[in-house]
């Protein structure tokens, strides 16, 4: 029961961090976005051996998370759930691409766990600076600027249903599992002949309940109200920002600080 409480709760606390109200958080939502883009464009611009040049880019997530006081552990830990698809996209590496990259030691690294680690790396890396962007920035302002930007709609209307019908979801199974762990004394999780008729009664109540959860959306305006943003001017902060992040990423890209910070000593 208290897994799926704070599993609810986890789902919801990047936007309840994106209410703070910081520096990060005041800025124009289209800058953060832009700045975001920026930065994931530049760190999938590297080539698949590239891996030490990308270590500079973990300054952005941190520092920006650090100035918004975002935890850095709460950017990370959902970070980690983007693991397991990288690792199933990269571990082919390792099989297919033998030849020697360098060598440490005795021991001789082969080029395909050097493409294997750039891969986790990047996917990482990317994650991570969308995790920032939507924590330090309200849900509602995220999606108005998307629709400004002239995104199409049903991409932007399929990201707001999909994040609010999986905590909708989450909320329905939780319900269920209250209910069943106090009709049957001394249980603990759902019994295997009891799975089929949870999981059909859950889809059927999240059908339902989404069915309502959208005709109540439509009642207030949607989607025609959650378009209707008044435009709010760029301010100098913001630009200052943007060309930082731009200018920063742009120097990590085309210099490698590891390999000259290296060099120095």
């Amino acid at each position: 029961m208290s897994d799926l409480r704070s599993s609810i709760y986890e789902i919801y606390s990047l936007e309840q961090a994106s209410g703070g109200d910081s520096p990060i958080h005041r800025l124009h939502p289209a800058v953060k976005i832009a700045a975001t883009l920026f930065y994931i464009i530049l760190v999938v611009s590297f080539g698949r051996y590239e891996l030490s040049a990308l270590a500079p880019f973990v300054l952005y997530p941190v520092a920006a998370s650090s100035f918004a006081g975002v935890p850095c552990s709460m950017i990370f830990k959902r970070t980690l759930t983007a693991l397991p698809f990288c690792l199933f996209a990269g571990v082919s590496n390792v099989f297919f691409d033998v030849s020697a990259a360098f060598t440490v030691g005795a021991v001789t690294v082969s080029a395909g766990w050097l493409s294997f680690a750039a891969i986790v790396f990047r996917t990482l890396l990317c994650v991570s600076a969308v995790l920032v962007l939507v924590a330090v920035t309200p849900f509602t302002e995220l999606t108005r600027e998307l629709r400004a930007m002239r995104l199409p709609s049903v991409f932007i209307s399929l990201f707001e249903m999909t994040y609010r019908y999986v905590g909708a979801l989450a909320a329905e199974a939780f319900s269920m599992y209250t209910a069943y762990s106090l009709r049957g004394k001394n249980k603990r999780g759902i019994e295997m002949k009891d799975m089929g008729s949870f999981a059909g009664q859950l889809l059927i109540r999240s059908f339902d309940r989404a069915e309502r959860v959208y005709q109540a959306m439509r009642c207030r305006g949607y989607p025609a109200a959650a378009g209707g943003m008044q435009a709010r001017p760029l301010s100098v902060r913001d630009l200052l920002f943007l060309v930082a992040v731009c200018a920063s990423s742009l120097f990590f890209r085309f210099v490698n600080v590891p390999v000259l910070i290296g060099r120095l000593f």
